[in-house]
């Protein structure tokens, strides 16, 4: 242990001493004659705005560019949060087109003229990477009818820029922020026609991020299905600059989509739910799968495991567990300790479900939604099922937690899914074997969750916990052997014999960066068994 955080605290030295010298050489004269050096290439291809229509959030209303204070819109004190979006440009996917061209390219020059060397701020990265992609996806405004001098420094500006993330793409841990990067780097390189600097370097390191983060299946090694999405809009919308500027689409980013797209099927099409499984939380993909019908993709897939996940349903019921591997600890960061935590849909109605995400690494309440206790799963001793080391604002995986023994049987009539976990192997030693029935006729889930010790030299308290959405409404029967569950119309009953049953309060991260009350199921017991098993049953009334 000692070793360990000996290396952590190393390694923030090194982190810390290299953005020191990293910063020293970003604000030199030799960085900025650097980036500097540009081609005369023309502006040719003008890539449509509608292609972006998957990740941005257009307004009905649209604005004109006189509805703002453009002559002190770069003076201005705001937040971070509000800076960030004022020089990402994506604000201009709200104007309407008949704003004014001028003062749209007066902002530009504004900008340029305030920010035309590298600083850490307005130059950030992502920020950079989007203001790239804003600017010339809005043309109409940014550069059409500009005279001469002022289309030669848009030219100049967006060609610097590309050359920043060309030096820095290399630098960034986030694979997130490294494909916004590379798709603006690559539609610099189809509007200026420049392969060689632009187009070539962008996708050799789209390469880099499919060998880095996708696994064979095309499922993110993170296992993080928001990060599953964002990969597929933003692949597609690299295709589509390809299909648009009638160039060659390269055949591995075909090959992408395609399993990009069956992962997608798999988690979010076939069932139209959101399973709060590792940073999930309520998202609403209605909106891309109209998106993706417009622009002619479609995507299938049958099976019932993928990605660590196994989802099972028929008509009125939805179950879906947990039974991977935690990601290496370099994809770890939104992991949540919910190994063969499992969710329960029953006519379209969360029955059962993990308490969701919270993804603002700097409210407390991201690393509380990372807990065990905030799954649908067993609790050791108040411990979760895997510990976290904070490094940089993040927390990631200390020690993987390896999943076996895995078997799903899915029929007419009779479904299962049984796993097994190390996790609380080194703390308390043992295992964690978890079996959950369910019979369509009966609509009846029966669980078995087993504690497996080698030497049980003393005793170990555990909970499991079954998770309730906000709507559901509980109560214990005054014989304390069931409790009803009352979701909307319809009734369950939570039963366990020769254990303690009760109802506790929680927290539910569904709805992104913010929390509702809600409740929770759980058994608690001791061990000091060699095996113990806990028998559970969920039913319908």
């Amino acid at each position: 242990m000692l070793n360990q955080k000996s290396l952590v605290l190393s390694n923030e030295l090194f982190y810390r001493l290299r953005k020191v010298f990293k910063k020293i050489y970003q604000n030199s004269n030799f960085y900025e004659k650097k980036i500097s050096k540009t081609y005369d290439n023309n502006f040719v291809y003008k890539p449509s705005p509608h292609l972006l229509s998957s990740i941005i959030k257009y307004q009905t209303k649209k604005y004109k560019i006189e509805d703002f204070t453009v002559e002190s819109i770069w003076k201005s004190k705001v937040s971070i949060k509000d800076f960030n979006k004022l020089n990402n440009f994506f604000w201009f996917f709200s104007l309407d087109l008949k704003s004014s061209k001028k003062t749209t390219q007066s902002v530009i020059s504004n900008w340029i003229n305030n920010n035309q060397n590298y600083n850490k701020n307005s130059w950030e990265f992502n920020i950079t990477a989007k203001r790239i992609i804003a600017w010339l996806s809005n043309h109409q405004l940014t550069y059409e009818d500009g005279d001469e001098q002022y289309r030669l420094l848009f030219n100049h500006m967006v060609q610097k820029q590309a050359n920043h993330l060309l030096n820095e793409i290399k630098n960034i841990t986030e694979d997130e922020e490294k494909i916004v990067g590379c798709a603006a780097i690559i539609l610099v390189g189809l509007t200026y026609k420049n392969e060689k600097s632009y187009l070539d370097n962008g996708l050799s390191s789209l390469k880099g991020i499919i060998k880095h983060s996708l696994d064979k299946q095309g499922f993110p090694k993170s296992r993080n299905i928001q990060h599953l999405v964002f990969y597929l809009k933003y692949f597609i919308i690299i295709r589509e600059w390809f299909k648009e500027s009638q160039n060659a689409i390269p055949e591995y980013i075909d090959e992408t989509i395609y399993y990009l797209g069956s992962c997608y099927a798999f988690i979010w099409q076939n069932i139209k739910q959101d399973v709060f499984f590792n940073g999930n939380f309520l998202s609403n993909n209605d909106e891309f799968d109209q998106y993706l019908k417009r622009f002619g993709y479609t995507f299938k897939n049958q099976i019932n495991e993928l990605g660590g996940y196994v989802i099972l349903k028929n008509k009125k019921i939805i179950l879906a567990s947990d039974i991977g591997s935690s990601p290496i600890k370099t994809h770890s960061k939104n992991y949540q300790a919910g190994a063969l935590s499992f969710e329960v849909f029953s006519n379209n109605k969360k029955l059962i479900s993990n308490s969701g995400y919270f993804p603002n690494n700097k409210n407390k309440l991201n690393k509380l939604s990372k807990n065990t206790a905030l799954q649908s799963a067993l609790i050791i001793e108040d411990y979760s099922s895997c510990d976290f080391i904070k490094f940089n604002s993040d927390f990631f995986v200390e020690k993987n937690i390896k999943v076996s023994k895995k078997n799903v049987v899915f029929e007419k009539n009779y479904w299962k899914i049984s796993s097994s976990h190390d996790g609380y192997l080194n703390k308390f030693g043992l295992n964690h074997e978890r079996e959950i029935e369910f019979y369509p006729e009966q609509l009846k889930f029966i669980g078995y969750d087993k504690v497996l010790r080698k030497s049980p030299d003393k005793k170990i308290k555990f909970d499991i916990r079954f998770h309730l959405h906000p709507n559901s409404k509980v109560m214990k029967t005054q014989n304390n052997k069931f409790i009803l569950i009352e979701l909307e119309e319809e009734g369950w009953k939570f039963s366990c014999d020769n254990y303690d049953i009760n109802i506790d309060n929680g927290l539910y991260f569904g709805n992104k960066n913010s929390y509702q009350e809600n409740q929770n199921i759980f058994i608690s017991g001791m061990n000091n068994e060699n095996k113990q098993i806990i028998k559970w049953e969920i039913s319908k009334i």
